[in-house]
């Protein structure tokens, strides 16, 4: 028999403590000593084994048995049968068949179950469902509804009783229309009827109808009663705890609910069934009736504070005394101001209770203790560990303490409090004699400053000085800051603080402006280049403004002299910024943008690298032709030459300078460049440059094709002319449509306007707001008439009228066709005239046109030219291989669309010839003949073109044969250029790019012969145009790779330098830096001997270069091995506990050191024979010094280390560090393998011992029972 306590938390670690740690640990030994290791059997108990036995069957053996509960089966199978009258569907031609066998195929699939149908000889039906219960409930109650012919009856209950019926949420009426299957309908609340209707099977209406009357007669039985009882005298018939009432539902089963005394209510409610219900009422009427015969009432004053005690924690103490004499206390509100307190009941009894009432008021008593506010706290203790010891030994004792006020409230049983109290004042007063506190006034403007990064300089005051700084809120806005402890520790404190606030008054807060765009760039990604910069100046506080403020204003904050070298540094930083942000724009035509990009951005990505700038080009689909770059001001010059010499190689591109006054400059441009834009879309899209606004340079410059910068070279002087003189603006209005129409074919009738007047007219552009303003600009006389004359234009196209044209019907489709594309450029081309062809089908040749008079005439006239085209189309065949068709039509058909367009034709390209015939076949049979004598073969005309080589041009003859003859222009030629073979490698580049880069740029293909085949000959393709210029460019490429070779010879000169192997770290440098910088200044490779490898000269350095390079480079080597010569290294002994501290986070402490004394530092390797051994290496004077420093470093350090392994060993080591014993793991007796020599543990891995589930095992004796 084992027993067992339960220990509270409190009581453990009382218990705890009272032992010491050996007794602990003797205990926990013996009771394991004590406790024997169980059986094998009791561990692991064996399975029933079978008998013949009935007992032994029915009792389990082993513990095996008492854990086995019978399975219930999840698959049920129930029968119903429909008989013949009542079935539904009762013709059936052939059973199986029909509507009855989809219904039960619907019912299977929605419910799951699985339905069986059956005939018997009386022709019912009979069903058999089977499947998870619910499915089958569910199916039976389709089966019914469905293929049972539906009755219907009704049944009245009282309308009360319906609800039961309903149940919870419907639960028990839809559990009961599935038990029945039927279907019950329920007269909604508001419906006066009482009858419920039910419809399904005769059976199943006659189930259903006997559970709605058994449920009605249930609630027959049930009746509800109030009784009327004063509030006063509750109490006594619920008795004490409720115990009375309680009793009473017990033994008469009826539910009584006594209104609470919160509630003011006296009807007392009961439920039951009648009978029942009518002894409770008795019962408790004869309570009531009694009780007033008997009782009397007392009043008494009782302090309003004290009331809480009498009534007891949830009223407790009300019970007790009602339990105790019977009486009941009634207590005023807490809202009332009165302290009478009543006493109820029998006269003899009153006396106790009135004693018993006094006893619990005085039994509490409040107290105070006078304590100044601020060491509350500290009577609390740290987690009311202080407090916690009190509250212990008095659990009763409510102490209180309020902020603000000199007082602690104490709240309990007068001894209690007597006591807590005296233990309290005696707190109070050691608090006093031995603690202190100060208020210093410091501006709120320091507090964070004072408190420090994540509170890192208050803390370490607090620690230090064991103290407690107050500092106030910032949304206090107040100066005082309030120090507590002990007081030596709150002087220094104090001082401290006032020291930290005095350096901070005396720090220099500077503004410095850096334009907003730069922050983010200046602060580097997740912050890394403003650390930096931190790091640099560690003294210094640096506070960007928040980006929504849109400021540029940038703090810093710290001691003047480091604010100052800050503000230098991050100026130039922003100067950087400012240069390197300087951006021009460059127009290029779009057609090179392409090759300014190169293949795969080779082009653009070395003018970036060359000239080290951005270059943003415009999107493929948008409009634009500028190319942005920014960067330094002379690399976007470098890159900006760069790229407009692209252009220039590439087209027939002039440039011309002309001068014009910079104050006319403004008004040439015009409103948003609309007037030069004019310009320059009238001259073929010349690009036009003026220069910076307020630069006074009067320099334009124009470029493009000749003939069109010569074209808008005139029209801007003439412009700068007119503007000088006079000039004169107007604005006129036109609906868009009309636009296209006022500026004519080519700009023709615009021009017309322009010739007759002088003055410029502008239209707007896709871009602007307003598509209806129309500008004239020129002299006032000009502009006048130029007005005149296109508001007739304008007036004639609002004067709409219709008018009709005889087409032939076999043109019409030539309109129409491509969704009528002729007619919407016609539409476009004339102000949106409307031409309306007859339907498909209709043999009209009559043609309507709507719209302005002019544009009427115009299209009509357009109409007529088409129709005479059509007419006078010819055909005619160009033969052209083949194997050039691809190379004629151009990259997407570009070449073969702009033939098509220029000479007005249509082109049109044989299928192309998968698999062609072979020359020559020998005919062997014809029709299953064999070809004898009159039989013969035609042989081909090898001069006749073949079918797939003829491209056949459709349009007027005279375009026809000029699209001839430009076709043929466009068959390419090919001719060869001797290269050496030793350079073909350099000319095809890396993965083909170098001669993919000539083919993008000439347009040609160049074949390099195959290696094997060492040929000198490379073949160009491409138009005869092209082929001199790509021969040029791949003889320059020639000369170029030649001269590299010469230069690479010059490059390889080799120089070995003999350099001691000690001094090769110091001539590399921290990650490189020093060789690295060598490297670069003398464009030379310097190459180290390898460690490892045995047979290579150690102290042997390798430079490759220009031999003048080399030689500078081995005397910058030599430099540095001089000074490194002079070095000494001295090794000092220093406690390898401080080398940490001495070497600092990162390695920050020990770099500054070594800067500050320019000498290197060593520390020993974990593991090395001396770990307190550190070499110091450098001049003689500057390691003596730097020695001293750290043997200084080490002392101060070396404190701490000791303080703080004092401090140490009293800690208490953490739990997890105290010595555990060994665990002996599981132990059992009497196992099988122990019961003989000859058996084993058994063995995991074997098959025989652990045979896995459906193996086959040969029959073995087994420890586990006789094998089934």
């Amino acid at each position: 028999m084992s027993s067992v306590a339960v220990l509270t938390q409190e009581s453990f670690a009382e218990h705890r403590s009272g032992l010491t740690q050996q007794q602990i640990k003797v205990a926990a030994l013996n009771s394991e000593d004590e406790s024997d290791p169980p059986t094998y059997k009791d561990a692991f108990p064996p399975l029933p084994e079978k008998s013949a036995c009935l007992e032994a069957a029915q009792e389990p053996a082993g513990a095996w048995g008492n854990k086995i509960r019978p399975i219930k089966a999840s698959i049920i199978t129930q029968v119903f049968h429909v008989p013949l009258e009542e079935r539904k569907y009762k013709d059936m031609n052939q059973f199986g068949e029909g509507e009855q066998a989809k219904i039960c195929l619907e019912i299977m699939q929605r419910t799951g179950a699985h339905l069986e149908l059956s005939l018997a000889k009386d022709q019912g039906l009979s069903i058999m469902v089977s499947g998870k219960l619910e499915a089958v409930m569910k199916a039976r109650k389709d089966i019914v509804a469905r293929l049972q012919t539906q009755a219907s009856a009704t049944v009245a209950i009282p309308k009360e009783h319906h609800r039961f019926v309903i149940g919870k949420n419907g639960e028990k009426l839809q559990d009961l229309e599935l038990k029945t299957a039927t279907k019950i309908q329920i007269p909604r609340p508001e419906d006066p009827s009482n009858q419920i209707k039910i419809t399904g099977t005769k059976e199943g209406i006659e189930k259903a109808r006997h559970e709605v009357l058994l449920i009605s007669a249930e609630q027959d039985k049930r009746a509800v009663e109030r009784l009327d009882v004063e509030k006063v005298f509750h109490p006594f018939i619920a008795g004490p705890y409720n115990k009375l009432v309680g009793e009473i539902m017990q033994e008469t089963g009826t539910r009584i609910n006594i209104p609470p005394p919160s509630v003011n209510r006296t009807e007392i409610v009961f439920t039951g069934e009648k009978e029942q219900l009518a002894q409770a009422v008795a019962r408790i009427k004869k309570i009531y009736e009694e009780k007033k015969k008997k009782t009397t009432t007392i009043a008494v004053e009782v302090k309003k504070s004290q009331h809480k005690y009498v009534i007891g924690p949830k009223g407790n103490s009300l019970q007790e005394i009602l339990e105790r004499t019977g009486v009941s206390v009634e207590i005023p509100p807490t809202d009332s101001s009165s302290e009478t307190v009543i006493l109820r009941g029998e006269p003899e009894k009153l006396g106790q209770a009135l004693t018993e009432v006094y006893a619990k008021a005085n039994s509490f008593t409040v107290s105070s203790v006078s304590a100044p506010s601020w060491l509350h706290r500290f009577i609390i203790g740290k987690k009311g560990q202080n407090l916690a010891k009190i509250t212990q030994q008095m659990p009763k004792v409510h102490i209180e303490f309020t902020e603000g006020e000199d007082k602690i409230t104490l709240e309990g049983p007068t001894e209690d409090v007597n006591v807590a109290q005296e233990q309290i004042e005696v707190m109070v007063k050691d608090l006093i004699n031995r603690m202190d506190y100060v208020e210093i006034n410091i501006d709120h403007k320091f507090h964070r400053h004072l408190i420090g990064k994540n509170g890192a300089n208050i803390n370490r005051i607090k620690d230090q000085y064991k103290v407690s700084v107050r500092i106030p809120p910032d949304n206090e806005k107040s100066n005082l800051i309030r120090i507590e402890g002990d007081p030596q520790g709150v002087h220094q404190a104090k001082k401290e603080l006032l020291e930290l606030a005095s350096r901070m008054e005396n720090e220099r807060t500077k503004d410095l402006i850096i334009e907003q765009r730069f922050h983010r760039t200046i602060i580097g990604q997740k912050g890394e280049r403003i650390r930096e910069i931190r790091d640099k100046f560690p003294e210094v506080i640096i506070n960007f403004p928040d980006p929504a403020q849109k400021s540029d204003i940038v703090q810093l904050r710290g001691p003047k002299n480091e604010v100052e070298k800050c503000t230098k540094y991050m100026q130039k930083m922003a100067a950087d910024l400012v240069e390197n942000s300087y951006s021009i724009s460059v127009p290029i035509f779009k057609q090179f943008h392409k090759n300014i990009i190169g293949k795969g951005g080779a082009n653009i990505k070395k003018i970036r690298e060359e000239s080290n700038t951005k270059i943003d080009l415009p999107a493929e689909n948008s409009n634009s032709e500028t190319i942005v770059i920014t960067g330094k001001r002379a690399n976007c010059e470098v890159a900006r030459s760069r790229i407009l010499s692209i252009q220039k190689d590439l087209a027939n591109i002039t440039e011309v300078e002309v001068s014009i006054p910079s104050k006319l400059h403004n008004s040439l441009i015009g409103t948003k460049g609309r007037l030069i834009r004019s310009i320059m879309e009238e001259c073929g899209g010349v690009h036009i440059h003026f220069p910076t606004e307020g630069s006074g340079i009067d320099t334009v410059v124009i470029r493009g094709p000749a003939p069109d910068v010569e074209k808008a070279k005139r029209q801007l002087l003439h412009l700068a002319e007119e503007k000088q003189t006079k000039s004169y603006t107007v604005d006129l209005r036109a609906k868009p449509e009309y636009h296209k129409f006022l500026i004519g074919k080519g700009g023709g009738n615009i021009r017309k306007v322009r010739d007759n007047t002088g003055a410029r007219i502008i239209f707007p552009t896709s871009e602007d707001k307003d598509q209806e303003l129309i500008t004239i600009i020129g002299t006032e006389e000009a502009v006048r008439e130029a007005q005149k004359e296109l508001e007739i234009l304008i007036k004639n196209l609002d004067n709409v009228v219709e008018d009709c044209m005889l087409v032939d019907p076999r043109h019409h489709r030539h309109f129409v066709i491509r969704r009528g594309q002729v007619l919407r450029e016609i539409a476009e081309e004339y102000g949106g005239v409307m031409v309306s062809f007859p339907r498909s089908g209709a043999q009209s040749d009559k043609v309507t046109l709507k719209g302005a008079k002019d544009c009427v005439e115009a299209a009509k006239k357009r109409i007529q030219e088409i129709i005479e085209d059509l007419e006078a189309q010819v055909t005619m065949e160009c033969a052209i291989p083949q194997k050039y068709h691809r190379s004629i039509m151009g990259p997407k058909g570009s070449r073969i669309q702009q033939i098509t367009r220029d000479y007005g034709v249509q082109i049109k390209f044989p299928d192309r010839e998968e698999n062609p015939a072979p020359v020559a076949e020998p005919a062997v049979q014809e029709n299953g003949e064999e070809i004898g004598e009159g039989k013969y073969i035609k042989e081909a005309d090898p001069s006749s073109p073949r079918k797939c080589d003829i491209i056949i041009i459709s349009g007027r003859k005279e375009k026809c044969e000029a699209a001839k003859e430009a076709l043929e222009a466009l068959v390419p030629v090919t001719i060869v250029v001797e290269v050496p073979f030793d350079l073909h490698r350099y000319i095809i580049g890396q993965k083909g790019s170098g001669i993919r880069k000539m083919m993008d740029e000439f347009e040609v293909n160049i074949q390099v012969p195959a290696p094997e085949l060492q040929s000198d000959i490379i073949a160009i393709t491409g138009l005869a145009a092209n082929l001199d210029r790509a021969k040029a460019g791949l003889l320059e490429r020639v000369r170029e790779l030649q001269a590299e070779q010469e230069d690479r010879a010059l490059r390889s000169f080799k120089l070995n330098v003999t350099v001691d192997p000690k001094y090769h770290p110091k001539i590399i440098g921290r990650k490189g830096a020093v060789i690295t910088q060598i490297r670069m200044e003398h464009e030379v490779n310097i190459q180290f001997p390898d460690k490892d490898d045995e047979n290579q000269a150690q102290d042997q350095i390798t430079i490759t270069g220009y031999e003048k390079n080399t030689e500078a480079a081995r005397d910058a080597i030599m430099k540095i091995v001089g000074e490194l010569e002079q070095m000494v290294s001295e090794d000092v002994s220093l406690d390898h506990r401080v080398h940490a501290r001495i070497i600092g986070a990162r390695g920050k402490a020990i770099r500054k050191i070594m800067d500050e004394f320019k000498v290197d530092i060593r520390f020993p390797q974990s593991g090395a024979p001396d770990p307190n051994c550190v070499t110091v290496t450098g001049l003689p004077d500057n390691v003596e010094e730097a020695i001293d420093h750290i043997l200084n470093l080490e002392e101060e350090y070396l404190a701490d280390v000791v303080d703080s392994e004092a401090l140490q060993a009293y800690m208490k080591p953490p739990a997890h560090e105290e010595a555990k014993a060994p665990s002996k793991g599981f132990v059992v007796r009497d196992a099988p393998w122990a019961a003989g020599s000859s058996e084993k543990a058994p063995d995991m891995s074997s098959s025989e011992d652990f045979p896995s589930f459906g193996a086959q095992v040969a029959p073995k004796t087994l420890p586990w029972g006789p094998k089934r």
